[in-house]
């Protein structure tokens, strides 16, 4: 049980030239499952592949060639149903979406519409403000990518692209449950991070391995409280879905012009056509790209190659033992184990590398707040400004853990500690070794530290009176000692002698 608690954020609100009004979204996630071969082919999924190299014969829709379905995709879409605490259907059944297009050389496309193999779920997307939206999902479903069609490599002629033929998706749709536009983007970030957890999407954006159509409504203040009571969508407005979005700013940044453009339509008199549209980021505007399709459009019937597809209950119980620890349980783990303050957990948990990586660390200096500072401002500060992840730091977590270790024994200071980082990060080694052969080591002979203070209190009587005046001045004194020794001086002996000494 996770005791995160957190408080549902409030809608975001626009001010239009007559009224206020509150967004309303919807998304409908598609991620490439992480698979080596499609979902009813053996063909490579491999990206960056030579132009229609990675095509099998009934990915290209040849004569007699029948689907054979893949069992670990499916295996992958019960892992992230499972990841997304969502009912797992024991029975579903794939269907054909017809629609004609250049890159779908079938004609149509196998899909899930009436028989998904996941239904029910929820997401719980934390907005870092200690509030919380849970969206609710409706369903995920199997289905096989189209292709792609190029146009910028001939003035004349469009060409095609086959390598993403039938490689399998996972569509993910949630309820209208979303209400800004920072919330989808906390949204699909949060799948994606649920997903890369499980390992069933690499969640790249930029190759097209997961992208979201958004739908985007707005409606007046109380409407949506009234859906919630009746679930009758006419209480909303009309949707427009924005198209193939991979890009967590730009979702932002379409939603926004979207819903702005709907409300200056409704404000003059008019009525927002429910249709497709694409999102131009040059212009920062959204475009109609064609009307909005139902599923009497694509003359969806059952795929006649394709026995439904029954799984039994105990091969989903042995997929959900094996199931990772996921964001949020590991989150809470931090917190209460480490007593981690809820940002640092989320900031270690986003990523799973930087989160086995700290627990690494943990392992070494057994103190985890000390471990977490380290990470998350030294080491994650560093690799940032070099552009690098964590996959690629020059400093281990054994490393990062021996200098904590040295903090924590007394043997150096928390300004000797990132002298001897820096060390590290740039020539490796090990930490300790390098204090013994470079001198490093802190000062705790009380004779000598005092004989510094001494030293430093006789050659400035003026400050003497200034700090027996005014306590908090004394912390100069602190300041020269600390110079006068390199910085190796114990700050707590050179405080609390500074303080005697003075007679404060």
């Amino acid at each position: 049980m996770l005791d995160l608690t957190y408080e549902t954020p409030k809608p975001k609100v626009i001010a239009g030239a007559k009224h206020d009004w509150e967004l309303v979204i919807g998304m409908e996630v598609h991620a490439q499952v992480s698979s080596k071969s499609k979902l009813f082919s053996g063909a490579s999924t491999r990206f960056g592949a030579e132009p229609n190299s990675n095509v099998a014969f009934v990915d290209a829709g040849m004569p007699g060639m029948l689907p054979v379905i893949n069992e670990f995709c499916v295996a992958q879409a019960v892992r992230t149903g499972l990841g997304l605490k969502a009912r797992i259907n024991l029975t579903s059944a794939f269907d054909r979406k017809n629609y004609f297009y250049p890159d779908l050389p079938q004609g149509y496309q196998i899909s899930q519409l009436y028989h998904p193999i996941v239904g029910e779920g929820e997401v719980l997307v934390e907005m870092g403000d200690g509030t919380a939206r849970l969206v609710r999902i409706e369903r995920i479903h199997l289905e096989q990518d189209a292709g792609k069609s190029i146009h910028d490599m001939d003035p004349a002629l469009s060409f095609v692209d086959l390598n993403r033929t039938g490689v399998a998706l996972m569509e993910i749709v949630s309820r209208p449950d979303i209400r800004g536009p920072e919330e989808a983007a906390a949204y699909v970030s949060k799948l994606r991070q649920i997903m890369l957890y499980l390992g069933t999407c690499d969640g790249n954006m930029q190759n097209g391995n997961l992208r979201a159509d958004v739908n985007v409504s707005v409606c007046r203040p109380g409407a949506y409280e009234r859906y919630q009571e009746t679930q009758d969508f006419g209480h909303l407005g009309t949707r427009c879905e924005i198209k193939n979005m991979n890009s967590l700013r730009f979702i932002q940044a379409a939603i926004d012009f979207e819903a702005r453009r709907q409300i200056a339509i409704l404000e003059a008199g008019g009525e927002v056509v429910q249709e497709t549209r694409l999102y131009d980021p040059d212009r920062n505007e959204t475009r109609s790209m064609r009307s909005k399709e139902e599923a009497h459009d694509y003359r969806y019937f059952p795929d006649p190659d394709l026995l439904p597809l029954e799984i039994e209950q105990g091969w989903v119980d042995d997929i959900a033992a094996n199931l990772p620890e996921l964001p949020d349980a590991k989150k809470a783990r931090f917190v209460g184990d480490y007593g981690l303050s809820d940002y640092d957990a989320s900031v270690l948990t986003a990523d799973l590398d930087a989160a086995h990586y700290f627990e690494a660390v943990v392992a070494e200096a057994g103190d985890g707040k000390a471990a977490a500072n380290w990470v998350i401002n030294e080491l994650f500060g560093r690799l940032k400004k070099e552009e690098h992840t964590i996959t690629d730091s020059p400093v281990s977590p054994a490393q990062l853990g021996g200098i904590i270790r040295l903090i924590k024994s007394g043997d150096i200071s928390g300004k000797i500690a990132k002298d001897l980082f820096e060390i590290v990060y740039t020539e490796g080694g090990d930490p300790a070794a390098i204090v013994e052969a470079r001198g490093m080591k802190q000062v705790t002979d009380m004779g000598a530290i005092e004989a510094a203070v001494d030293e430093i209190i006789a050659a400035n009587p003026a400050q003497v009176e200034k700090a027996r005046a005014n306590p908090k001045l004394a912390g100069w004194f602190v300041g020269q000692v600390m110079k006068a020794t390199g910085g190796k001086a114990n700050p707590a002996a050179v405080n609390e002698i500074v303080t005697a000494k003075l007679g404060l």
